[in-house]
C-alpha cells in the first residue's frame, strides 16, 4: 500500500529548461531523508506549463533516479480526458507505481462527467490511479458519493483530498470501499485527517523538511500521538508560509534559499513579492534551516 508522506515535487528550471541535475539531487535528498514516496508533475511541479515532452521526461527521470527506493506517483491529470490518458499511458510505460489525476479544471463537468472521465482512464490502463480533488484550484468539488462509486473500479486505489473539509473526508472514508487510500492534500490538516482514517499526505512542505513530515506520519501510525502532535505544531509555521502566495512560489523560493535549485518560474508565475519573501525567510530562519542566501 502507498502510504506515509509523499512529496509533491518542485520542477527545477535553469535558463528556461528543466534542470535535470537539480532534479536528480532533489530525488536523492528526499529519499535519503526518509520520504515515503515522490509525486512529480503535480501542481507544485508547475505541470501546467510543461510541454508534453518535458512532462514525460520529468516523470522518467524521477523514476530512474528513485531506482525503486520509494514509489513514484506520477501527476498525469488534465482537463482533457484524452490528454490525461496520453500522459497516464506514458507514465505507465516509464514504470510509475501509480498516477495522480486532478479533476478536470475550467470546463467543470458534472458529477456524472467526472465519473465517466475517470472510468475511461481506468479502463484504458493497468496502472493504479489516485483521484485528486482540489476545488480551490479547479472550481469543482468531487462529491463523496462520486469518489465512492469510483472506488469500486479495480485500479482506482485512492484519493488525494485537498478540500480541507474533515466532514467531507469522513464521508469519503465512510462511503468508499474498504482499504481505499486517503491522502491529505493539505499539509496543515494531515494530523487531523490521519486521526479519522487517512493513510498519509502528499506534501508541499516536505520538499524542504522530508524527514519531519515522514516522521509525523510514522509517529502517528506507531501510536506515538504525543510525538506526532508535537511535530504537527512545530511544522505549523512552515505550512503557513508555504502558502503565503500561490503554490509553488514559496516552496520553490525556499528551495532556492537552501541551494537546491534556481529561483526560476515560468510565466504567468513570477517571483514572490518582497514582503512575503521576507516573511518566508524569517520563518525558515526561525525553524532553523541553513539558508545559503536570503
Amino acid at each position: 500500500m502507498i502510504r506515509g508522506a509523499l512529496t509533491a515535487m518542485v520542477t527545477p528550471f535553469k535558463e528556461g529548461r528543466v534542470d535535470t541535475d537539480a532534479l536528480a539531487a532533489m530525488v536523492d535528498f528526499q529519499v535519503e531523508n526518509g520520504i515515503n514516496g515522490l509525486v512529480p508533475c503535480g501542481t507544485t511541479g508547475e505541470s501546467a506549463t510543461l510541454s508534453y515532452e518535458e512532462h514525460s521526461r520529468v516523470i522518467e527521470l524521477t523514476i530512474e533516479r528513485a531506482g525503486g527506493r520509494v514509489p513514484v506517483v506520477a501527476g498525469t491529470g488534465s482537463n482533457s480526458t484524452s490528454e490525461s490518458l496520453m500522459l497516464t499511458k506514458s507514465a505507465e510505460k516509464a514504470g510509475a507505481n501509480a498516477a495522480l489525476l486532478i479533476t478536470p479544471y475550467y470546463n467543470k463537468p458534472s458529477q456524472k462527467g467526472l465519473y465517466e472521465h475517470y472510468k475511461k482512464i481506468s479502463e484504458s490502463v493497468d496502472l493504479p490511479l489516485f483521484l485528486y480533488n482540489v476545488p480551490g484550484r479547479t472550481g469543482l468539488n468531487m462529491a463523496p458519493e462520486t469518489v465512492a462509486r469510483l472506488s469500486e473500479l479495480e485500479n482506482i486505489i485512492g484519493v488525494k483530498e485537498a478540500t480541507g473539509d474533515l466532514a467531507q473526508v469522513s464521508d469519503v472514508i465512510e462511503y468508499s470501499v474498504e482499504d481505499f487510500i486517503i491522502l491529505s492534500g493539505d499539509d496543515a490538516v494531515t494530523l487531523p485527517m490521519l486521526s479519522i482514517g487517512a493513510h498519509g499526505v502528499i506534501s508541499v512542505t516536505s520538499n524542504i523538511v522530508p524527514h519531519e513530515m515522514a516522521l509525523l506520519v510514522s509517529r502517528f501510525f506507531s501510536g506515538d500521538l504525543k510525538g506526532a502532535r508535537e511535530l504537527h505544531y512545530r511544522l505549523c509555521a512552515l505550512h503557513r508560509v508555504m502558502f503565503l502566495e500561490t503554490n509553488p512560489l514559496p516552496v520553490k523560493t525556499a528551495l532556492a534559499l537552501l541551494g537546491q535549485c534556481a529561483e526560476e518560474f515560468r510565466l504567468p508565475l513570477v517571483t514572490m513579492e518582497e514582503s512575503t519573501r521576507a516573511a518566508l525567510v524569517s520563518a525558515l530562519n526561525t525553524y532553523g534551516l541553513d539558508l545559503i542566501k536570503g
